[in-house]
């Protein structure tokens, strides 16, 4: 894959594009472009250069801190990850809603495959997103009276892959250091690789990219209860995971076997019953511990899991890959040559360097997890 070199594009190109966009799509698309280009130019328009907020008397200081250290962070991803140095997040916008957008994720009632949306430049995804909750949810309902399963999910973040400068926004600012720094990393990652249609290609090897550049921030500029805050974070995160697979597993041989559809749907009632029920008692091992808890505000379907191998099915291959290569630069030529290939060659490459992962990474892997298990 090529890095691209993108143009800086004002307001009225993106409309422009945006136009093209329409009519390649037809009339039936009409609507769902037209709130898409909206909303981008709105988040776009409000947002202002990190320097005036802090120049500005009336600005929070909290929040002036907060941008302060993501332009540390942002500093830190061009120095010391070679992560695009361009505008993206030089600018800060705040909004009136917890979300910057909603996803809306389907599957057939009987399957954990994902309806594919397919759009001019992000390429087939297995989401549809909104700027507003309630046109989010309209479409939901549209898809539910088809008969299929559906999620929908707020999203703090996401990235334009370097077609223009994202911005900082309300929605994440407030992270702690290392989750604001997990989250630019990751968002910044898609702007130097991204293949089209390949959502669990694009999405581990941001995910490989985030986890570098935190252990190497936490290195750099970490205290000691902020190291130990993360390992106890991450612990959490690969239980919840381990806790999302186990179940998916179990919904996938169920809808691969030869039981009727009604006793299909009876076991996956109690699959999702019992992973509600699991879920409770990991969290009371967590002495209480929340942070999942709006993953269940909706009844659990297909959807809820579908993605879950998106973001880790390749993850173990990009680990492997960049503790080969040793350094960021050789991990991203290495990563953008793949880019390169056929999907399926593609995804054999990773699977070979997952199973043929060097022994001190199953090692590093092992005591980091022991660690986190004494944390707790």
């Amino acid at each position: 894959m090529r890095k691209i070199t993108r143009p800086k594009i004002r307001a009225r190109h993106w409309v422009g594009a945006g136009v093209c966009a329409l009519l390649l799509a037809g009339c039936a698309q009409f609507k769902y472009y037209f709130q898409a280009a909206q909303g981008q130019y709105a988040l776009w328009s409000d947002a202002r250069p990190i320097d005036d907020w802090l120049g500005d008397p009336a600005t929070d200081p909290k929040l002036k801190a907060r941008l302060e250290k993501a332009r540390l962070i942002r500093r830190f991803a061009v120095r010391e990850l070679g992560l695009p140095d361009n505008a993206s997040y030089t600018n800060y916008a705040s909004l009136k809603q917890p979300f910057v957008l909603w996803n809306v994720v389907a599957t057939p009632e009987l399957s954990l495959r994902p309806i594919q949306w397919c759009f001019p430049i992000a390429g087939c995804v297995s989401y549809r997103g909104y700027y507003s909750k309630d046109d989010a949810q309209a479409y939901a309902e549209e898809l539910r009276a088809e008969g299929n399963d559906v999620q929908v999910g707020g999203v703090p973040a996401y990235s334009t892959l370097g077609w223009f400068s994202d911005p900082l926004l309300s929605t994440f600012i407030n992270n702690s250091d290392a989750e604001l720094a997990r989250m630019l990393f990751h968002e910044l990652a898609h702007q130097l690789v991204y293949v089209q249609g390949d959502s669990k290609f694009n999405e581990a090897f941001a995910t490989a990219v985030e986890e570098a550049g935190v252990n190497r921030w936490l290195e750099l500029y970490g205290t000691e209860p902020m190291r130990e805050a993360y390992v106890r974070y991450n612990a959490r995160r690969q239980q919840f995971l381990d806790l999302l697979v186990r179940h998916r597993q179990m919904l996938a041989a169920n809808y691969a076997g030869r039981a009727s559809v009604k006793k299909k749907r009876e076991e996956k009632a109690r699959i999702f019953a019992a992973l509600k029920a699991e879920y409770l008692v990991l969290k009371a091992d967590w002495g209480g511990y929340a942070g999942y808890d709006r993953w269940f505000a909706e009844p659990l379907t297909n959807a809820h899991l579908s993605s879950v191998a998106t973001y880790n099915d390749f993850l173990p291959g990009f680990r492997a890959l960049l503790a080969r290569e040793k350094n960021m630069k050789a991990f991203y030529a290495a990563v953008q040559g793949m880019g390169n290939l056929p999907t399926t060659e593609r995804h054999e490459r990773l699977q070979q360097l997952a199973k043929a992962m060097p022994a001190e990474t199953e090692t590093i892997a092992a005591k980091e997890k022991s660690e986190s298990r004494g944390l707790q």
